[in-house]
């Protein structure tokens, strides 16, 4: 298992409405500004850091063998250059190995950080994406997640894959989830496997950044 979630160093994931990239330094002030709405610190069940605790734990979750983060950004703004990546960051995705006599089973986290893109279906094409590279990349067989009790849409979103209640805690008011993958929900949720694109991180954003030259006639 040792640096298996550091794979997608380099990765970029690209889908329909979507991109995902590794969270990297220069996404942490536009994340710690998220993460300083009392609303999302709910959500999430996270308590306000500062600035410099969000680049420890940024660089903490990039060299852990556990974890897999990805930043979520708006694919039609990430396709102008002129936008700076950060401006384009909606949220991120998170794939957690949780016991450690079991790497086929990991905790999925979504979170759809700017209001205005809820509701849109990024959110389900994350869970697409993300539940594929699992799978593939990773050797997941077993999915959880757990979501807040007044969190109906995304409990009805996890449904839709197939996702089943496992235990609901009174305590911390959130309800259990998970599903193991078979060929039928690989038919189901995958379908056909062109939904998704993997290509370099460090390429992509490279030449996003390049200055733009005229075709000289």
């Amino acid at each position: 298992m040792l640096l298996i979630m550091r794979i997608n160093e380099d990765t970029l994931l690209e889908g329909e409405k979507v991109v995902l990239v590794p969270y990297n330094a220069d996404h942490v002030p536009r994340y710690h500004q998220w993460m300083c709405s009392p609303e999302l610190q709910k959500l999430t069940a996270s308590e306000p850091l500062t600035l410099e605790q969000e680049y420890d734990m940024q660089r903490c979750w990039r060299e852990d063998d556990d974890k897999c983060t990805f930043i979520i950004l708006d694919k039609q703004k990430w396709a102008d250059p002129s936008i700076p990546e950060q401006e384009c960051m909606v949220g991120d995705v998170n794939i957690f190995l949780t016991d450690p006599s079991d790497p086929s089973l990991a905790e999925l986290e979504i979170m759809i950080a700017v209001p205005c893109y809820r509701g849109k279906g990024l959110g389900k094409e994350v869970t697409r994406m993300m539940m594929y590279y699992g799978v593939h990349k990773l050797g997941i067989q077993k999915f959880e997640v757990k979501i807040g009790l007044d969190n109906k849409i995304s409990i009805a979103m996890f449904k839709k894959f197939h996702f089943r209640e496992l235990s609901i805690s009174e305590v911390f008011q959130e309800v259990t989830l998970g599903v193991t993958v078979n060929e039928a929900l690989q038919k189901h949720v995958f379908g056909n496997v062109d939904f998704m694109l993997q290509r370099e991180y460090g390429k992509a954003r490279d030449s996003r950044q390049a200055p733009f030259t005229p075709l000289s006639l």
